[in-house]
């Protein structure tokens, strides 16, 4: 992908017609509003904030004709979804006991440098934990595009191929929020990445909340005091992989303590060499192919707890 735009959430301060603008994207460009499953086709605010030149391409309305018509392929996908919940839960529990021993070393009463080394070595036991979770929800979803070739079904390449075709006259991409999981699961039925890489020219890519996570290399769930569960940050999965080396966080401000230096500390070591960056209101991260950018107001989760300002243009080491 030569053009890679986050942005922070659109739905009160809208940034979305000032980046297209600055980067001199003319229309139609194509949505994707999946992540609002059955209110996918609700885009009339963002239809009329754009000039009405968006295509929508309906993907959650497009997997629900692919399953009515293939059921075979639709018991296939809500088994591995069965899977990947009780995949997610037993990850829950080992996360839990590895998060609380890494918290725990930190809190010891021992000399600073020696509770610095067990803290190392509880973070690496920490990541190893979202190491093998990682792993085993890639075999899940590879043993079932290998069992039962969604691809090459076709109930889906009918579908493949008008969205190529759609593509292939849009000058861009947004990619919108909402449920993460449906999205990201509707994106990869349709082979996003393969549609981008097939087209004849680029096509660049601007995403925001939940469809900015998506297309990064792994999805990580975060809230530091959710209603309900211990606010434990974790990786749903991986994601489509369209733009490396970072940790993208939404809402950042909302869902996390960003004043308790410890758990920001804890959060940024655990996920390097990934740098984690917020998308709040405002602020945006730019992929131009070989490494990243910030816009205005980008912050970074430092290892020492600090959450700094990103003041320069290159955010360092963010690119792999």
């Amino acid at each position: 992908m030569t053009l890679g735009v986050l942005l922070g959430p659109q739905r009160l301060r809208p940034t979305i017609g000032l980046e297209l603008d600055r980067w001199g994207i003319p229309g139609p460009l194509a949505t994707i509003t999946a992540g609002w499953q059955e209110r996918e086709a609700e885009d009339d605010e963002l239809q009329d904030f754009l000039g009405n030149r968006c295509v929508n391409l309906r993907l959650h309305a497009r997997s629900d004709d692919v399953y009515q018509s293939d059921r075979e392929l639709f018991e296939a996908h809500r088994a591995k979804q069965d899977t990947l919940r009780h995949v997610q839960g037993l990850y829950r529990r080992r996360l839990a006991h590895a998060l609380e021993a890494a918290r725990e070393v930190s809190r010891a009463p021992a000399p600073p440098a020696l509770v610095e080394e067990e803290r190392d070595a509880a973070i690496l036991a920490l990541r190893l934990v979202d190491k093998q979770h990682l792993s085993r929800t890639r075999q899940v979803q590879r043993a079932f595009e290998l069992s039962f070739r969604p691809a090459g079904r076709p109930a889906v390449d009918r579908h493949y191929r008008e969205l190529r075709a759609i593509l292939g006259e849009c000058y861009g991409l947004l990619i919108a929020g909402g449920h993460v999981a449906s999205l990201l699961n509707r994106m990869r039925l349709f082979q996003l990445g393969s549609l981008l890489s097939s087209l004849t020219r680029p096509l660049p890519v601007f995403a925001w909340s939940a469809g900015a996570m998506a297309i990064t290399e792994r999805v990580v769930l975060f809230h530091d005091s959710p209603p309900q569960g211990p606010g434990n940050a974790e990786i749903l999965g991986p994601g489509l992989g369209l733009l490396p080396g970072v940790v993208v966080l939404p809402h950042a401000r909302r869902r996390l303590r960003l004043d308790d230096r410890e758990r920001v500390s804890l959060f940024a070591r655990r996920f390097k060499p990934d740098r984690c960056l917020t998308l709040d209101e405002d602020q945006r991260l730019v992929w131009n192919g070989r490494d990243w950018a910030t816009g205005p107001r980008s912050d970074q989760l430092m290892f020492d707890g600090e959450v700094v300002p990103v003041e320069s243009e290159a955010v360092e080491g963010a690119a792999r």
